[in-house]
């Protein structure tokens, strides 16, 4: 079947649609629960029709003695930034002096731009090269280019990630991306960062509340700040090529010198939004849009609560997600792409006297 289709980082191109996705989904899934003393949670992830999974996700139950991080991370253009930011984002907040100071907000922000930096480079270069499998490992190669070792501080350059020289000194970061949706919970607070056309929706009470903004080209507040940056919108996309407004790396559309990270044609600037949790709050979901492509907010939490009166593994229900919303025939549309969910559901909150 030829058709034409219009992929990230292109214009259009005449292809087989075999080109882009299987003939057969890969329903194989990778799925994971857990659960403390507050909470409990199941995650799957699901490749599906297409021909790479660029799909990643982290889940820490104790990032420290109070607090929870969960994210979501969709990748395009490749899955390297993806996994940089399943591997480094919460450290990063974790190790943030905002976050240690109680602004858990300031951190989060901090971190996902923090990201940005982190990918330039010659170590940005390499821990890429490394996430991408691309490293030759008998011979020590990195895309035929010879390895160029840490300096004898490597302990400190661990911890600062310092500048490196080598081949790759003035690499300015990848050309692909990922959205990021994260969500932090503290005792009754609830913190959620977005970058991206991932999503997380509370269910209070069995209505399903958006916790986050799809950060689409076409929204007026992301449009005026595209067009200001020299940038401009076709078909839904930023210079007719990238479906989202928002994301983690993506640096060919953040080269203006004479902006700031906020103001770029793309930029990895999260909204925050924190939510005060109350008993109503049955859980949260965190998605990448491979399911919300197929299932608004609502039918995700109806669907959610259907199936937790019939299974109480939580990522038995996040898989069952996963086969709701998969094609049944090999399309470009919906239920086609990589599909990642976390449910968080609430055991009984923490006492509001408790610590922020």
């Amino acid at each position: 079947m030829i058709i034409w289709v219009f992929l990230d980082y292109g214009v259009y191109y005449l292809l087989s649609i075999m080109g882009t996705n299987l003939s057969t989904p890969k329903t194989e899934k990778s799925s994971d629960d857990g659960e403390n003393e507050h909470l409990r949670y199941g995650l799957s992830s699901m490749q599906g029709w297409r021909a790479t999974m660029e799909d990643a996700h982290a889940a820490h139950l104790d990032l420290d003695a109070s607090t929870s991080f969960f994210g979501v991370y969709d990748g395009h253009g490749g899955k390297v930034v993806a996994k940089f930011c399943a591997k480094y984002l919460h450290q990063q907040v974790l190790k943030n002096e905002a976050y240690i100071a109680g602004d858990i907000g300031t951190s989060l922000k901090e971190s996902f731009f923090r990201m940005d930096d982190m990918m330039r480079g010659q170590r940005g270069w390499r821990e890429l090269a490394v996430l991408g499998d691309k490293i030759d490992k008998f011979n020590g190669k990195i895309e035929g280019l010879i390895w160029s070792p840490r300096s004898r501080h490597s302990k400190e350059q661990d911890d600062t990630w310092a500048f490196e020289e080598g081949p790759h000194s003035n690499f300015a970061g990848p050309t692909s991306g990922s959205t990021a949706c994260v969500a932090i919970i503290r005792n009754n607070k609830l913190f959620v960062a977005n970058a991206g056309d991932s999503r997380c929706v509370v269910c209070r009470k069995g209505q399903a509340y958006d916790l986050s903004i799809d950060h689409k080209p076409d929204l007026e507040i992301e449009k005026e700040r595209i067009v200001k940056a020299g940038g401009f919108i076709h078909a839904g996309r930023v210079n007719g090529s990238l479906s989202l407004a928002r994301a983690i790396g993506d640096m060919e559309f953040k080269q203006n010198r004479f902006l700031s990270a906020e103001k770029q044609m793309v930029t990895a600037n999260p909204d925050i939004n924190t939510v005060e949790l109350c008993d109503e709050d049955e859980f949260i979901v965190l998605a990448c849009d491979g399911i919300w492509d197929c299932l608004s907010s609502q039918q995700l939490v109806d669907f959610v609560r259907q199936q937790l009166l019939l299974e109480t593994k939580l990522s038995a229900v996040c898989e069952r997600v996963l086969d709701q919303c998969l094609a049944p025939t090999i399309t470009v549309g919906d239920g086609c792409d990589n599909m990642t969910m976390i449910l968080v559901q609430f055991k009984k909150l923490a006492q509001s006297s408790a610590p922020a």
